[in-house]
């Protein structure tokens, strides 16, 4: 079976084996603080959720999970963060065994290596640098949960680092006020900062780890990817940041300080990229602000890395190659490079079926539950195929018929973004006549 399936379909059965294994175990009476087995629908929404490092969620993870529970969680974060392709591979290299060339191929799709060389030395890396990042931000954030929760506050740290890191959204302080994320925490810089710096990080890719480890800070030296991730993601942290802080002005940010407000702006901005926390009310965002949150959501992070999204690099070849198409330019590249022929037929197939999607969902959701708000389903849908998990709180209101939609939008978009796009890239044969070309008008 292992010879005849595609190695993207082995990617996509992996998730959905892990789902179910999720499932299983929150299915469990261990997995509820209540001792009480949670219902089927519950634990695979959460599950779902989890593997796909999305964060949304239909019931209050730190009241409704165990600590067993909310550990099988984290596992699932885990596991959907990396790849459970990395995760298998590094099993195999513990193991001392070789890497068959099967498996090669299979976490070249996985974390969109182009070479097939080298794969066992990036693996290595990959793991032992997200648990240099998860153990440094954990570290950070215990400085302050420890003295806020004492020593669960270690718990609290270590879970909230590969939360953030993975891109996941899924946060254990609701104890006293559910689902209130890091609202408690709005003018932290300690918890501010390191949660953005792992989001950021994890969503930057692991490409551009490997590059940044050779290269340094010899910008030139970067390789052609390299160059557009780290653009993209400046200009969008640095863009957004400041439009968050003009929107906001006279809505969540209207009673606050110079630096709350930039950490809050800067918060949204980063958190919107895939990653689901808030330091605000996101139900309270001005109408500018939410679109603009929609419009991140659905860019989200960088190939190879644990954000969903269709990506930066998706977004900077359609950008560019729109300006040069206005322009009448034939060569469409920056940097001194041109694009790969197929590479805005791949951008341009990303976005159409991820806003297919988001459309299908919408209005499959709508249909089901008329009442529900045209602009809070629009934010939700967005927010599942982009796997962030940010949510005004309609999730809950949710009837069982919805939540599997947006369960299959969660699924879609963390599969997707190897499977829909990396299905593009498959090489088939050309077939022996084609039909005839003939103009169309366009535009």
């Amino acid at each position: 079976m292992r010879k005849t399936i595609s190695s993207i379909r082995i990617i996509a059965l992996g998730y959905a084996v892990v789902v179910i294994l999720g499932s299983l175990l929150l299915i469990t009476p261990f997995a509820s603080a209540d001792g009480n087995s949670a219902d089927l629908l519950t634990a695979v929404f959460t599950a779902v959720s989890a593997s796909c490092v999305t964060g949304l969620v239909v019931v209050n993870t730190a009241t409704q999970w165990s600590f067993f529970g909310q550990i099988v969680i984290l596992v699932l974060i885990q596991i959907g963060g990396l790849g459970f392709m990395t995760i298998a591979t590094g099993f195999t290299m513990l193991l001392k065994k070789r890497l068959g060339l099967r498996q090669r191929q299979m976490m070249i799709e996985s974390i969109s290596v182009e070479s097939i060389g080298g794969i066992a030395h990036l693996t290595r890396r990959i793991i032992l640098g997200t648990l240099l990042f998860e153990g440094t931000g954990a570290i950070l954030l215990s400085t302050v949960f420890v003295r806020d929760f004492g020593l669960k506050g270690i718990w609290y740290a270590v879970f909230h680092s590969i939360s953030a890191f993975c891109n996941a959204g899924f946060d254990i302080l609701g104890t006293d006020v559910p689902y209130c994320s890091f609202t408690g925490y709005t003018d932290n810089i300690t918890v501010n900062l390191t949660i953005c710096f792992l989001i950021l990080i994890g969503g930057i890719g692991f490409l551009v780890w490997d590059d940044l480890l050779k290269n340094k800070f010899k910008f030139k030296k970067y390789s052609f990817h390299t160059k557009i991730v780290l653009v993209m993601t400046l200009l969008l942290t640095v863009v957004s940041t400041l439009l968050f802080m003009i929107f906001e002005k006279d809505y969540t940010n209207s009673d606050a300080g110079l630096k709350q407000t930039v950490l809050a702006s800067l918060f949204d901005n980063v958190t919107a990229r895939t990653a689901g926390f808030n330091t605000v009310d996101t139900a309270s965002l001005s109408p500018a602000s939410k679109i603009l949150t929609i419009i991140l959501m659905f860019i989200g992070g960088s190939p190879g890395s644990t954000a969903g999204g269709i990506k930066t690099t998706t977004v900077a070849v359609i950008a560019v190659s729109t300006f040069n198409g206005i322009r009448r330019r034939e060569s469409t590249g920056i940097f001194g490079r041109r694009f790969e022929k197929d590479a805005i037929y791949k951008a341009s197939s990303v976005v159409f079926t991820n806003l297919m999607l988001a459309v299908f969902g919408l209005v499959a959701i709508l249909a089901i539950q008329p009442s529900l708000d045209l602009s809070d389903m629009l934010f939700e849908v967005f927010s599942a195929i982009g796997t962030v998990g940010m949510s005004t709180g309609i999730t809950r209101e949710l009837l069982p018929a919805s939540q599997i939609i947006i369960a299959f939008l969660m699924f879609s978009g963390r599969v997707g973004s190897v499977s829909f796009a990396l299905a593009l890239m498959e090489k088939r044969s050309s077939p022996p006549v084609k039909n005839p070309r003939e103009k169309i008008t366009i535009g």
